[in-house]
């Protein structure tokens, strides 16, 4: 069964911050990109490294056959020891279909940020 779990006021982490928290026995980094929430479980599917430890930052993706663009600066996190990158929002792997980390809801309630889990 699902379950809310309250994990800093809002306050503790403005737009483009990072915290990692431990629920129960999981370490999950939570993530205020544009004013919203996010979370995603600290372990990396790769080779199992800390995800959360990694930098927030941006990505260069293929504009055409022959041009790459920087974006979705601040929505992506860089795994801290192979660099595989994520996407906070959805835990999607760039540049690796099919793999993605492990994400929880999370939501801004009455000044505090929620994990559900």
């Amino acid at each position: 069964m699902a379950k809310k779990v309250e994990v800093c006021a809002v306050g503790d982490l403005p737009p483009g911050a990072k915290t990692v928290v431990t629920v129960g026995a999981r370490r999950i980094g939570v993530f205020n990109v544009g004013g919203s929430f996010y979370a995603m479980l600290d372990v990396c599917p790769h080779q199992g490294a800390s995800i959360c430890e990694g930098p927030i930052c941006g990505t260069n993706k293929p504009v055409d056959d022959y041009r790459y663009e920087f974006m979705m600066e601040g929505e992506i996190v860089r795994c801290s020891r192979h660099g595989w990158e994520f996407a906070i929002k959805s835990g999607e792997c760039v540049g690796v279909p099919g793999v993605r980390a492990k994400t929880y809801p999370a939501a801004a309630e009455s000044g505090k940020v929620f994990v559900t889990v």
